[in-house]
């Protein structure tokens, strides 16, 4: 609750909680939460356990599903509308077939959430290394064939991916943005849900994020083509330094929305 209010108090507007290694909340703490959340107007975001898996074999995808499941019903008692998650990673199959697994897992998902009345948007981050489940790419295409899907955007790991520097250009960026929009529409792109930071990668992609000032990352060109493709939503700090560079972020969006 505190943290909700305190984001507000820095004039920001938006907060992701990261229950990154278990969903341990009791129902009167989330309820808490929603109550901040409705008296602050913050977005939340819930950033489910990071071993959650997709693509996991017949023992491991159980588990997987539980833990992406407990986020999204307590994120959702809490009042976040968005539960970002770890697609995976390909574990020796193809990147297709490791697709057409998860599209057919996520949309159970998502169909036992309807059910339940629980409305929270499901977003499959981009991923920073290259045996990963989670290119651009992969993420638009699980998210064209689910309704209630939708892409978490992650530009540090999009970066990073390659090993080699590239997509850190506006003409890189307006061609992502290009994409996103020819594959979800514009009403997608005006309702994204990204992660941004300084980010440290080698050949093999993403070793571990930074805070913005020792890295290579450009967001001047990045959010310039942001602003130019008529893209909204939230952008959410994954920095060493989430507050700091937060207020970073917004300061350089700023300018450049004027």
């Amino acid at each position: 609750m505190g943290a909700v209010h305190h984001i507000k108090k820095l004039g920001l507007g938006a907060l992701e909680l990261g229950w990154v290694r278990s969903v341990r909340v009791t129902d009167e703490t989330c309820l808490a939460i929603r109550e901040a959340v409705k008296e602050t107007g913050v977005l939340l975001s819930i950033h489910a356990p990071y071993y959650i898996n997709l693509n996991g074999d017949a023992a491991e995808w159980p588990k997987s599903r539980a833990r992406l499941m407990a986020a999204a019903h307590y994120g959702n008692l809490a009042g976040a509308t968005e539960i970002i998650f770890h697609p995976g990673s390909y574990q020796e199959k193809s990147p297709s077939d490791a697709v057409s697994i998860a599209i057919n897992r996520l949309q159970g998902c998502v169909s036992e959430l309807r059910q339940e009345n629980n409305f929270v948007t499901l977003r499959p981050e981009t991923m920073g290394r290259a045996g990963q489940l989670g290119t651009l790419e992969e993420t638009l295409e699980i998210s064209k064939a689910i309704k209630g899907v939708q892409p978490c955007v992650d530009f540090a790991h999009l970066h990073a991916r390659a090993g080699d520097g590239r997509m850190n250009s506006y003409a890189e960026w307006k061609t992502v943005l290009e994409l996103y929009e020819k594959e979800l529409g514009i009403d997608a792109l005006q309702n994204m849900s990204c992660h941004l930071s300084g980010i440290e990668y080698g050949p093999r992609g993403e070793k571990h994020h930074l805070v913005l000032e020792e890295a290579d990352l450009k967001i001047e060109e990045l959010f310039k083509a942001l602003g130019d493709a008529g893209a909204g939503g939230r952008l959410l700090s994954e920095s060493p330094n989430l507050e700091e560079d937060a207020l970073v972020f917004k300061k350089a969006w700023d300018a450049i929305a004027k």
